[in-house]
């Protein structure tokens, strides 16, 4: 924020020249001469101290100032973890997991889908979203990306019959920068579409979307949505979308795209309109930037309860829990763990649907999962 900068006027105004009645000069003496007995009057500076003590008072009112709200936002995060959750708000047997590269492109082998199913084996995952991307940025995805793709698919039913594999596309979208895809050009989208029958003529039983920075309110985005939906609904397929966070706050993430060029999140609105055009929608809910646990926790409260308010009950709801230990931006790990996210999933279905059935947590990622954050899954979300 600017301001007008305070200071005085540039000089005296005199009143008429050769009258006799002239303001006096104002001289290099810190002393003025009075209007009355010519005896000089100390001029009265205002002492360096003062100045000080009212820069301190300024740097702590702007310091209140931007504090304050990010303090009762913390407050409010914390009271949202409170509580206990509703009895039955445990898995409903509609859960997924994010699966890395090494699936499809040769690496993994029969032993380790025997191994996959035994860790899965009493979960309640149905879905396994396998990186088979990314994208080129016109849309194309060239087959040689998922060679083993055929095999991967074959030896999940085999192996874990009813859980359902789903090939993960994505790419960075050219939103906040001159490289990537570009969703405005209608080619893009086509091209899209293609790679999406091609990779379901592959034998993935669905196509899951992570395309970012994603802003809100993209109409390209929605119409090609609603494409896809076409295209895997007449091949019997599934159709979900990896999404961006809620606002907290209504409109922040006009406010904050204005500050930083980075709308981290989407309107609650633009929300529910990608959800009714998608069979499955996976809340990226880490990366939050919190600092604890507990706030942590409420935090993913709050976007529970906001996804459960504007997600059709025909759609699968998935929040999405850390399976991954980071330490930079935007993500501590000691803040967003499993328990934290698990207990305020629980805590926000609870508050708000708490017999809604086509719910369920999205685990990511296989690759850097813990033993004990499977343990939590199981503690916090199965048992």
């Amino acid at each position: 924020m600017t301001g007008r900068e305070p200071g005085a006027s540039g000089g005296a105004h005199g009143r008429g020249r050769g009258t006799g009645m002239e303001q006096p000069q104002r001289t290099k003496d810190p002393e003025a001469i009075s209007g009355e007995g010519g005896e000089p009057e100390p001029t009265a500076p205002r002492p360096a101290g003062r100045r000080w003590r009212l820069a301190r008072r300024i740097a702590l009112v702007v310091v209140l100032v931007l504090l304050l709200p990010v303090l009762a936002i913390q407050i409010a995060l914390r009271v949202n973890y409170t509580g206990d959750p509703a009895d039955g708000t445990r898995t409903r047997g509609r859960d997924a997991l994010w699966l890395g590269h090494a699936w499809v492109d040769g690496r993994m082998k029969d032993a380790d889908v025997t191994a996959l199913g035994r860790r899965l084996a009493g979960t309640g995952i149905r879905d396994l979203y396998v990186h088979a991307g990314p994208l080129e940025h016109d849309g194309t995805l060239p087959a040689s990306a998922y060679p083993r793709a055929r095999w991967l698919v074959a030896a999940v039913h085999r192996e874990l019959p009813g859980v359902r594999v789903q090939a993960w596309l994505g790419d960075v979208l050219a939103t906040e920068g001159p490289d990537g895809l570009r969703l405005e050009r209608a080619a893009t989208r086509a091209a899209i579409v293609g790679s999406t029958r091609a990779i379901l003529g592959a034998g993935f039983d669905g196509a899951h979307f992570d395309l970012e920075p994603l802003h809100s309110g993209d109409r390209d985005y929605l119409g090609l949505l609603d494409a896809l939906h076409r295209e895997t609904t007449a091949r019997g397929a599934l159709l979900s979308v990896a999404a961006h966070q809620i606002d907290p706050l209504p409109g922040l993430h006009s406010v904050i795209g204005a500050v930083s060029g980075h709308p981290k999140w989407w309107s609650q609105e633009f929300f529910g309109q990608v959800a009714r055009r998608v069979d499955q929608i996976a809340v990226m809910s880490y990366d939050t930037m919190q600092q604890w646990e507990s706030t942590y926790g409420g935090y993913v409260a709050q976007q529970t309860s906001l996804a459960l308010e504007v997600t059709p009950p025909s759609t699968d709801l998935l929040m999405g829990l850390p399976f991954y230990h980071e330490n930079r931006f935007g993500h501590r790990g000691a803040a967003e763990t499993v328990p934290a996210g698990v207990r305020g999933v629980r805590l926000g279905l609870s508050r708000t649907d708490a017999d809604r059935g086509n719910f369920g947590v999205a685990l990511y990622v296989d690759f850097a999962a813990t033993e004990d954050d499977w343990q939590a899954y199981r503690d916090g979300w199965l048992r």
